[in-house]
């Protein structure tokens, strides 16, 4: 079973690899990666896709054990909103090949980033399996290349998933004297 999972950690230098290295550790795959910096700049959140089992809740207690980390959640079950952002070099001369891409990116609510005389570049943002299917229809045409964000998720509730506004800054680091 996917798991999405959203970890609050503060944003310092090395907190990836702590938590890419514990799941590798315990034989998990990531299978999409997207970071960035919160509201509030001392914090980033990092949504991450797993495919888990029964030992997904004790991991997620381990990865809280990082001192970085703030608080992880477990998406699955609860209702929540994800976006994946594509973009995707398609080979398209001029004529009706380009119109036909065109249409379909506006059918997907895409949009035509940048043309050359033999390609058009789309942008797509929204959830896995809209992307997945734009992808399919797009290989007929001839894909060249193709670059994805990773998923990010929030959760749907009133509630913010973790109240950062009572967590101070993070502890300062140790200089060398």
């Amino acid at each position: 079973m996917k798991h999405v999972l959203s970890a609050l950690v503060s944003n310092q230098p090395g907190v990836l690899a702590q938590i890419s290295g514990m799941l590798a550790s315990r034989a998990f795959n990531i299978d999409s990666l997207a970071v960035g910096e919160t509201e509030t700049p001392e914090f980033s959140r990092i949504t991450f896709v797993i495919n888990g089992d029964e030992k997904l809740d004790q991991v997620r207690k381990q990865l809280e054990k990082i001192v970085t980390v703030v608080k992880v959640l477990d998406f699955s079950g609860q209702e929540f909103v994800e976006r994946d952002l594509m973009l995707a070099k398609v080979q398209a001369v001029a004529g009706p090949q380009r119109s036909e891409i065109k249409e379909l990116a506006n059918i997907f609510r895409g949009k035509i980033v940048d043309v050359s005389p033999n390609h058009v570049m789309v942008e797509i943002s929204g959830p896995e399996r809209k992307i997945e299917a734009f992808i399919d229809l797009m290989r007929p045409y001839g894909i060249l290349e193709l670059v994805r964000t990773g998923r990010i998720a929030l959760l749907r509730s009133d509630a913010t998933t973790v109240d950062i506004t009572g967590i101070g800054s993070p502890a300062p680091t140790a200089e060398a004297t």
